[in-house]
């Protein structure tokens, strides 16, 4: 099983990330391992809407630019959900574009990362996002 990890500091949170780059996603999994969190991987929208669900993730990154699913699409569809409405969303996007920004808040997404992103990035977005115990 996980091996019953303690929430020392507030690390260990669940993290899914979703990007068609491979190369992304695996830099992606790498930093927040590195950063004590457990990481949930999806190539695409589709993918993501059944690990969301399988997985409850806590803190959802989403990249913007997907085939089939795009990540404005994906992220509304995951906070229609009632059971996954709270869950954090960050987009993820090559472009640094006010209006891709303006657009992911509107799908009710709570912060956008410009990729390339660095590992510092990642993981002070997880920090500022992650749910914090009742």
């Amino acid at each position: 099983m996980d091996g019953g990890s303690t929430d020392s500091g507030g690390s260990g949170t669940k993290v899914l990330v979703i990007d068609d780059s491979n190369t992304i996603r695996r830099s992606a999994e790498i930093f927040l391992r590195q950063g004590g969190h457990e990481v949930v991987l999806a190539e695409d929208g589709f993918d993501a809407l059944s690990k969301v669900s399988d997985h409850d993730p806590e803190l959802i990154f989403c990249d913007i630019l997907m085939p089939r699913l795009d990540g404005y699409q994906t992220c509304a569809i995951i906070k229609r959900n009632p059971r996954f409405a709270h869950v954090p969303v960050i987009m993820l996007s090559s472009k640094d574009g006010l209006f891709d920004k303006a657009r992911g808040r509107m799908v009710g997404s709570e912060e956008y990362l410009t990729k390339p992103f660095t590992k510092e990035q990642l993981l002070r977005a997880v920090e500022t996002f992650r749910p914090t115990a009742p």
